[in-house]
């Protein structure tokens, strides 16, 4: 979990727990990754909304279980102060119908909920403030990973969907799949249980590598199942920006962030390489030193591709302050 103190001005100074919470707090804000359709911007936390988050955390158990938890924790060690939380989904509030709807019958859209939310919505929301550009595709690669369309500033189209194992692959999540695969699996091989556990802990790179979901483990192997994961990747990220172009109708700016986005240069570089046709033309030496903030495009791309840090804490904050009316 990580923990930080913010100050009115975004500084921000990480701590190690909550006993090591400085006199002067004003209130503790909270992200959580999944509101459902329930929670559309921040709320206050107090008994009847925690236990509404309980209902939240089947749609994303690696995510909401253990925001759960911290919640809990934080309420009993931190009583005197108001907890907000401020929801990664309520970001892609503003995706389309068309983009948002899944090709279901009525009933399950409409009477069970099933459409596609979006997450990372605070990193996104960052990143579409610190580059300003009418037509924005930001990467979110790091355990999990999304890539999101951002249009004026608002999203508009985003890979995650009903829950955080749709889209891209990540550490441990396989990203999208052919739902028959999963059902023949179900039928023939696994129990729902196992199912869940091969989807959340034992796929995406790890899975296809049989090492390890960390990128720079995966960079320094010469075995080619991790080759291969690293091809599998930085194509389907790749083929995800493009995708996001169409809904923007063209590209203005690309941003890396997260984990993996911000220290890898060979991912991005194997990502921008695809990306060509796009206008993305990257600055070798520029992207092998960026440390974020940094812009690693050519001075004459059509698009700005930038490197930047992932910065949730201070979106968190700014909206617990808002609300509460703390200045």
């Amino acid at each position: 979990m990580k923990l930080s103190v913010v100050e009115p001005d975004g500084a921000a100074t990480a701590i190690e727990s909550l006993d090591a919470v400085p006199a002067g707090v004003a209130a503790v804000a909270h992200r959580v990754v999944h509101g459902g359709g329930r929670f559309l911007e921040p709320v206050v936390i107090d008994d009847a909304v925690e236990q509404e988050l309980e209902g939240a955390v089947e749609l994303a158990p690696l995510h909401n279980a253990p925001a759960l938890a911290a919640i809990k924790q934080a309420r009993k060690t931190l009583p005197d102060l108001p907890h907000v939380a401020v929801f990664d989904s309520a970001f892609h509030a503003t995706i389309p119908e068309e983009a948002a709807t899944y090709a279901l019958p009525a009933r399950v859209r409409e009477d069970w909920g099933i459409r596609r939310y979006g997450f990372h919505g605070l990193s996104v929301q960052w990143a579409s403030e610190r580059v300003r550009a009418p037509r924005l595709v930001v990467c979110h690669l790091g355990g999990g990973c999304s890539v999101t369309a951002v249009r004026d500033g608002r999203s508009i189209d985003t890979t995650m969907g009903f829950t955080p194992l749709e889209g891209v692959p990540m550490a441990t999540r396989p990203g999208s799949v052919d739902p028959g695969a999963l059902l023949y699996l179900l039928e023939h091989h696994l129990t729902i249980e196992e199912l869940d556990r091969m989807l959340e802990h034992e796929s995406g790179l790890a899975g296809l590598s049989g090492l390890s979901g960390d990128v720079r483990e995966l960079e320094s192997s010469r075995a080619p199942a991790a080759r291969l994961a690293l091809a599998v990747f930085t194509y389907r990220v790749a083929t995800a920006v493009g995708a996001m172009a169409t809904a923007l109708v063209g590209l203005d700016a690309l941003v890396f962030t997260a984990g993996v986005g911000e220290n890898s240069a060979s991912v991005r570089a194997a990502v921008c390489e695809r990306l060509g046709f796009l206008g993305v033309e990257l600055d070798r030496e520029a992207n092998e030193a960026a440390r974020p903030d940094a812009t690693v495009s050519r001075s004459d791309s059509p698009v700005r591709a930038v490197v930047l840090e992932a910065r949730e804490d201070i979106v968190a904050a700014r909206a617990a302050r808002k609300l509460l009316g703390i200045r």
